[in-house]
């Protein structure tokens, strides 16, 4: 691999990235809540389905949003861009890495001795 490929492929990466306005870190839950006592569809073990985004932190600190219906295929197209922009952003860093590599390279070559 030349060293213009490694960088045309990097700058192919770049410009297909989801937008970062667009994007969630965390997992979309599907939970069913039950009432104790006063609600009939409860009463029958049916419960209320309820869509939930679960993101953790560090320290073991996990936060949960509860989501109406209506933000649910909003919030998994966020999330589905962060896995996009995660992957991109790792083939970028091997992209980079790589370019160190033949920079090393071509610095030795170039080297009088």
């Amino acid at each position: 691999m030349n060293r213009e490929w490694v960088i045309q492929r990097r700058d192919r990466l770049l410009a297909r990235l989801p937008e970062a306005r667009e994007i969630l870190r965390g997992s979309l839950l599907q939970r069913t809540i039950r009432h104790r006592t006063g609600c009939l569809k409860c009463a029958r073990g049916d419960g209320h389905p309820v869509a939930v985004l679960d993101v953790g932190y560090p320290g073991g600190v996990i936060r949960q949003i509860s989501l109406p219906h209506e933000q649910v295929p909003h919030v998994r197209t966020c999330l589905a861009n962060y896995h996009k922009l995660k992957a991109a952003i790792e083939k970028i860093c091997q992209l980079n890495q790589q370019l160190l590599r033949s920079e090393k390279a071509e610095t030795k070559t170039r080297r009088p001795r």
